[in-house]
Order: structure tokens, then sequence, then C-alpha cells
């Protein structure tokens, strides 16, 4: 899922962008914030890999924001004014909507968000982690996990389930987040709420996967990725 921010101080623009995202399955509005200011909080809390700024706000305005941030997501700019356009193609944003925005503008600028993150994987080359476990915080404690002792892991909101082959270990934590840790060429999102194993995969079907007796969804938006990995 793309994990996308709104960021407006006027509530229709809002509901209009909440409006066009529900036309894509695998967009997910994580947050709305009225101000520069409150979006800043947000991003301290919350994985985005997307937001679509507005410009004339109060306190701070949506470029001066943009500025201040060190490693920004991807940002596509939201306003009424032309003029701004060139300071936003400046700080290399993906696109600038003119309100009202349209359905099928819209589209366009996701079309782009798609296209800059394809090229951006087809040109790093990808780092075969050579670590076999990893750490994570719990009550305080560095717990050691090894990649082979994982079954999958599941969302729990603001924590996730580390399943593993003899216990089950909860993290405060988001999935985005955990699917960041773990390496691509062993693990395999197949829901919002699931990861798995690969090797650890017993069976699947269009709909499912199977880890023994165990059975985890496989989500619409990941279907594609599912057997695309898993066909041989």
């Amino acid at each position: 899922m793309v994990r996308c921010l709104l960021v407006d101080d006027e509530s229709p623009a809002i509901a209009l962008l909440n409006d066009h995202i529900k036309s894509f399955k695998d967009l997910e509005v994580i947050a709305t914030a009225y101000s520069a200011v409150e979006a800043f909080e947000i991003l301290k809390k919350e994985e985005i890999d997307l937001i679509f700024l507005d410009i004339e706000m109060p306190v701070l305005k949506g470029i001066d924001f943009l500025k201040t941030l060190k490693n920004p997501p991807k940002v596509i700019i939201t306003t009424a004014y032309r003029e701004y356009a060139l300071d936003g193609y400046n700080l290399d944003i993906i696109d600038y909507l003119l309100k009202p925005i349209s359905l099928d503008r819209f589209i366009k600028s996701i079309d782009r968000y798609y296209e800059r993150v394809q090229h951006q994987l087809d040109t790093t080359p990808e780092l075969v982690p050579t670590e076999s476990y990893f750490f994570v915080n719990v009550n305080k404690k560095q717990i050691k996990v090894v990649f082979d002792d994982i079954l999958y892991v599941e969302s729990l909101k603001d924590y996730v389930r580390i399943h593993t082959t003899d216990q089950r270990i909860v993290v405060k934590s988001n999935i985005g987040k955990m699917a960041t840790r773990l390496p691509s060429h062993l693990f395999l999102r197949t829901h919002r709420s699931f990861i798995v194993a690969i090797q650890k995969i017993t069976a699947y079907t269009q709909r499912d996967i199977e880890i023994d007796t165990i059975e985890i969804p496989i989500g619409s938006s990941y279907a594609l990725q599912v057997s695309a990995t898993l066909t041989v």
C-alpha cells in the first residue's frame, strides 16, 4: 500500500482528495493535517510514502514546510495558485495539481508517482543483506529474531506480531517499517496486514497463502506480486 498524508487547511479540499484516493485500491490515507505544523508531527510518528501538500496555509506555507524536511517522502503539490509551480518543481516534486482537482488529472499524477518510484527501483542496485537476524525492542529489551525462524508477520494497528516457529513476539511498529527490515528475497508482502516467509509457504491459491494449517489472505493489490514471486 502507498501510505498517504493529506495536508490542506480547507476541509473540502481534503474531502475531494479522499474521494479520489478511494478510486485506487493500493492508496491508503494514513492521516490528514490542516497545517504544516500538524503534518510535521505526523511525519515523526508515521511512515509516509506520498504527501499531497497545499501551499497557501497559515503559519507555515507548504513550500517552506517542504524545505525543512531532510528526507521528505514523495510530494504532490495541490494549490489554487499557478505561480508556485516553478518553486515546486525546483524541489523535485512528483506533480503540481491545480485546484479544483479533477479525477482524470489526479490519475495522471498518481501514474507519475509510480513511474518515479519504478525508475528509482530500476536504477538502484539491490543489496542482499548478509545478516541472518535482527533485533527488536520488547519492553526495553532487545530480542534477537532469526530470519529463518519467522513464519509470518501480522499487523496489529500500532504494533506487529512476529510469528516464529516457537514463539510470538509483539513489537511496537507498523508493518511498513517491518517490511523494510526484512530481506525482500526471503519475505513477501501478501496483504496490507501480512508479510510471509517465502520458504515457509506450503501451498497457495488466488485468495490465500498456506503455511501448514495457517491460512493468510492475499490482498487484491498484492495478488500480481504474489503470483509473480511464487510462479516458477
